[in-house]
């Protein structure tokens, strides 16, 4: 029996194995509110790429053979020799031919809490030392907002969202927390790195104990922990920057604006009053306005807007409200909002942007440099925004706009994916699938047969964390962690780092990627980098011998975002040209977006429920509560969610009804881009009219031979549009989506985590 400190996205824990399984899980002692994902750690030895596999077709036939047999047809596993040596080959191929900028580097994900072991990291430092690849921009989590907030306050978002308001501040100053699109705990589970203690939670209850109020506006009530004792507002998905807007027009027609601090720490305030007044368009964007838009009751509106001016008020907005059409405004506009209020810089005011969208957000912790793997720069100039893949594979040559610039696609000839699952998270699978067929070839570094590995021509067994050692920790918290390996690798399963040396080597470029160090070498040299930036901290050995450190709470852990600047905005201003908070953007302007203006803006969706017609039903796709995004779907926590195998989907009673459907009933969800199969559940916690079907089921469809083929395990994202957010950010918008849905026959499913067929 052996016994190991883990590390995952979504916690720490302690694990018992017998070598060649999972026999038992605790949580870490010191974290007071752990993730149940943790009891699915037991299905890491499932579902697993047990040896390098080559698609029959490409191994018989070559590179750019039937890649529209992707998915469909069987693999052949062959020897780690034979693998290697046909990736290499391919890959000197492509670069000699086409060049680099022909390599996409793909790794997009969250693949190990380990700062050695990181797929991505691994994947990048190697395709960097052959020449370069073709990289991405940005996240699907928040690209619209990761482009727009530098334009408002100068900062980068990672270093906005390290600055935030600590949590703790909120519990003891904040009278009145207003939150567009909740603060769910259940996407507070994760950080990406690891987490030793989820704080949340405890923190959010001593706000509510210490009398503050909270404000969910969303379509579900859970946005917020019921023990917070939220009132719900439940807009229609979309209207979130209308109802902003109509709020801060309340604030100017009651003479309640901090007309000082928009003086004094903004620019551009003439302009958006002019706009949110209605001078040039005629149409003031009123309460009543935006009641028609939202469904909100107009005097709620209003009230709610006087309220946030009587009392220490805290804004706060999802990440997720950006993942839909013209997603820039949403932040945009809260900030504004939160300028017209006036109290951003004091003690429990001001605005958030993703208090409970991972855990770090507001926790408060100082930011240390955690060990991580570097790389050579890139060669190769080429990029795509995050979620343009699928344009770039069906559209090499064609010019898109990106912050400012115009860019071309480039030409797509090896796909190298380590470390993540598009075929989870991207929008419009069916069109996906239409794209992947493209490319002569596709390389997988995966320990599972997902959807995307299924779809690959060479696949390479990959180990888990489980497997190997490791330092992990996230660099906004203050433990940092020693990963002991507690399982022998599965099969002939090997780590990213050994593949990408043997690649390396077949390359002649072996010495420059390893640098002459094992993988536990490269640990111990991560580690000792680390201590020498941080010389309180123990020796390698001591911390091995410990499993941990955690460094103690230092006055750091209280912070006001952008107290320092509302003290004096001269002697502190912002990094925008102005120094000031931005309201209206100049550089925006010069842009000629007409999708994204340059002043917050409410711009109707393309696809919501204000323009529903043969779809009446709006979809979310929410952060599932028992994974990660697709992490261990196969495992316990992820299938007692489940019903007869399918996700669940939420539907409001009335909804139902109209269907004559009941709670667990299968259901077809459907629109022009695709069908899925899902269970429902039934509750008044969404609004009528909208639907909540998580992501991270693995897709599988019926028949992966036919061409938008249904997916009968319920991934919602044969469903959404693969559109950009705006000519701006060209984020994804997965929460711009409108279907319907059928009663279905409740027929048994396969297993869509069994691996694919094997010949030979």
């Amino acid at each position: 029996m052996t016994t190991g400190t883990t590390l995952t996205h979504w916690g720490a824990y302690e694990v018992d194995s017998d070598g060649n399984s999972i026999t038992g899980v605790r949580p870490f002692a010191k974290d007071p509110d752990p993730s149940p994902i943790g009891d699915s750690l037991e299905a890491v030895t499932r579902s697993r790429v047990l040896r390098p596999a080559i698609r029959k077709s490409w191994l018989e036939g070559g590179p750019g053979t039937r890649g529209d047999l992707r998915g469909v047809e069987p693999f052949v596993e062959v020897s780690w020799e034979t693998a290697l040596d046909l990736a290499a080959s391919e890959l000197e191929r492509v670069r000699t031919t086409h060049g680099n900028s022909a390599i996409f580097g793909g790794s997009y994900g969250w693949s190990s809490a380990g700062r050695f072991h990181h797929a991505q990291s691994q994947l990048h430092r190697f395709l960097a030392v052959i020449g370069g690849y073709t990289d991405k921009r940005d996240t699907y989590s928040h690209a619209a907002g990761e482009v727009i907030t530098p334009y408002v306050v100068g900062y980068d978002y990672w270093d906005l969202q390290q600055a935030h308001t600590s949590v703790s501040v909120i519990a003891e100053h904040t009278d009145l927390v207003v939150s567009f699109g909740g603060i769910p705990l259940k996407n507070a589970q994760v950080q990406n790195g690891g987490m030793g203690r989820h704080t949340l939670r405890g923190r959010l209850q001593a706000a509510r104990d210490r009398g503050t109020r909270f404000v969910n506006i969303s379509p579900t009530r859970d946005d917020v922990a019921p023990e917070l004792d939220a009132e719900w507002l439940a807009p229609r998905p979309g209207s979130d920057v209308a109802v902003m807007a109509a709020m801060i027009h309340t604030l100017v027609i009651d003479a309640l604006v901090d007309e000082v601090f928009l003086e004094t720490h903004c620019v551009g305030w003439a302009e958006l009053r002019s706009y949110i007044l209605g001078n040039a368009d005629g149409t003031p964007k009123s309460a009543d306005w935006a009641g028609e838009l939202s469904g909100l009751d107009p005097d709620r509106i209003r009230s709610l807007a006087r309220e946030l001016t009587g009392c220490r008020s805290m804004l706060n907005i999802s990440w997720s409200l950006q993942r839909s059409d013209h997603g820039e405004q949403t932040w945009w506009m809260l900030i504004a909002l939160a300028c017209v209020v006036g109290q951003i810089g004091l003690p429990g005011g001001g605005f958030g942007i993703g208090y409970g969208a991972v855990a770090s957000v507001g926790n408060g912790a100082p930011r240390r440099s955690f060990p991580a793997l570097g790389r050579p720069a890139n060669l190769v100039d080429d990029f795509i925004p995050v979620s343009r893949i699928a344009d770039m594979l069906l559209h090499p040559g064609t010019p898109f706009t990106y912050d400012g610039e115009t860019r071309s696609y480039p030409f797509i000839d090896l796909v190298y994916w380590s470390g993540g699952n598009p075929f989870h998270h991207h929008q419009d699978l069916n069109r996906l699938a239409t794209a992947w067929a493209r490319p002569s070839t596709i390389i997988v570094n995966e320990p599972f047969w997902t959807s995307t590995a299924k779809r690959a021509d060479i696949v390479f067994p990959a180990t888990t964390p489980l497997e190997r050692r490791d330092v992990g920790g996230s660099s906004r918290e203050d433990f940092l962690f020693a990963l002991e390996p507690v399982l022998e690798p599965v099969g002939e399963s090997r780590d990213d780092y050994e593949i990408f040396s043997d690649l390396a080597v077949r390359l002649e470029v072996g010495g420059e990627f390893t640098e002459g160090r094992t993988s536990d070498e490269w640990v111990r040299h991560l580690y000792e980098g680390f201590e020498s930036r941080y010389p309180d901290s123990p020796t390698y050995d001591e911390f091995l011998a410990a499993g941990f450190i955690q460094y103690p709470e230092t006055p750091d852990t209280v912070k006001i975002l952008f107290d320092a600047f509302r003290a004096d905005p001269e002697v502190d201003p912002l990094p925008t040209p102005s120094g000031r908070i931005e309201l209206f953007s100049d550089t925006i302007a010069g842009f000629g977006y007409a999708d994204c203006p340059p002043h917050p803006t409410f711009l109707e969706p393309r696809e919501w429920l204000g323009s529903a017609d043969e779809y009446p039903l709006h979809l979310l796709s929410s952060q599932p509560s028992t994974r990660l995004h697709s992490q261990l779907d196969h495992g316990a926590t992820s299938a007692a969610r489940k019903i007869d195998g399918r996700e669940v989907m939420r539907m409001h009673p009335d909804d139902a009804a109209a269907r004559d459907l009941t709670d667990g009933d299968t259901v077809r969800v459907f629109n022009d881009r695709g069908l899925c199969f899902a269970s429902i559940e039934v509750t008044d916690g969404i609004r009528a009219g909208v639907v909540d079907l998580p992501t991270g089921a693995w897709y599988d469809p019926v028949d992966p031979s036919a061409p938008g083929s249904p997916c009968r395990h319920g991934n919602p994202n044969v469903l959404t549009r693969d559109e950009g957010t705006s000519s701006l950010a060209q984020g994804p918008v997965a929460q711009s989506c409108l279907v319907e849905v059928e009663k279905a026959v409740a027929a048994p499913i396969p297993d869509p985590h069994a691996s694919p067929d094997f010949i030979g």
